[in-house]
């Protein structure tokens, strides 16, 4: 006799698999060890192309193969052939921050509707140019916007927006400073 098993799917996440993931960090904090890296390589003028060949996650080597193109604008020196690395900075805060929104609500056992992170900043070129050393180069602030709509009552939603804040890597990479250590090779 055949049996199937019906997986308990919220938000397009497992939600055994997402509880699984938990139990088993809980259990070995070495399980939930992961390192990330990426390799960019110059592609002329103001473009570049990075490259994503795999992370590891709790000790073993996951393979993954991505290309993340980047540019800048034609007003910057660029080709507009692609978003621009600030844009690529913002993408990846909304991404993170929304794996948690989702995460979140699906183990809240909220069904969401409608999810959107819209993020902005400024710049002022003058920093980054070197005309004016107390420009600062990048953002000094960042202000975003969540808008969320699902089954929860908003008291829920409160809850959630606190625990992204309180979890997600890349709103803990933004909002605090994060040690850059450097080697340059000279070939």
């Amino acid at each position: 006799m055949e049996t199937t098993t019906s997986k308990h799917i919220l938000n397009g996440l497992d939600v055994d698999a997402v509880n699984g993931l938990i139990s088993t960090v809980k259990a070995n904090k070495d399980a939930g060890a992961t390192r990330w890296n990426v390799r960019t390589v110059w592609d002329n003028g103001g473009r570049s192309v990075s490259h994503v060949d795999g992370f590891e996650i709790g000790g073993e080597r996951v393979d993954r193969q991505f290309t993340i193109k980047i540019d800048e604008p034609v007003e910057l020196g660029g080709s507009n052939t692609s978003a621009n690395p600030q844009e690529h900075l913002l993408a990846a805060l909304n991404a993170c921050m929304m794996m948690g929104y989702v995460a979140g609500a699906t183990l809240f056992g909220i069904e969401l509707s409608k999810l959107e992170i819209r993020t902005e900043g400024d710049i002022d070129l003058r920093g980054f140019l070197g005309i004016d050393p107390k420009t600062p180069n990048g953002y000094t602030q960042l202000h975003y916007t969540v808008h969320i709509a699902g089954n929860g009552t908003p008291e829920q939603f409160q809850r959630l927006h606190k625990l992204v804040q309180a979890t997600s890597p890349n709103y803990w990479n933004l909002s605090r400073a994060v040690q850059l250590n450097a080697d340059l090779i000279v070939e």
